[in-house]
């Protein structure tokens, strides 16, 4: 199905990616883990998967994890920073 979309913690990869149904890769976000933090460094959707809410889906899941898991985040990537200035329901996640 076209709108199935599938996100992973690829910890061997230190990113987060975004799948298709049939497995394909259609974006991710990189980034580095310290004790109590993560970074999110690098976000980027393939072209053909753009316009369809995907990194938004692995923002959330990246940061409903990093609640879960008791992590600060550092938005290095300025998809990531623009994405917590509108989404202030993560603004407590946010390392000062």
């Amino acid at each position: 199905m076209e709108n199935e979309i599938s996100v992973v913690d690829a910890k061997e990869r230190s990113r987060y990616e975004a799948l298709d149904a049939d497995g394909a890769l259609m974006g991710f976000v990189d980034y580095a883990l310290h004790p109590g933090r993560i970074t999110f460094l690098h976000a980027e959707t393939l072209p053909e998967f753009r316009g369809r809410g995907v990194a938004g889906r692995i923002a959330v899941k990246s940061l409903d994890d990093a609640r879960e898991q008791g992590l600060r985040v550092k938005p290095a990537c300025p998809y990531y920073q623009d994405y917590l200035a509108k989404h202030t329901e993560y603004a407590d996640l946010v390392a000062g």
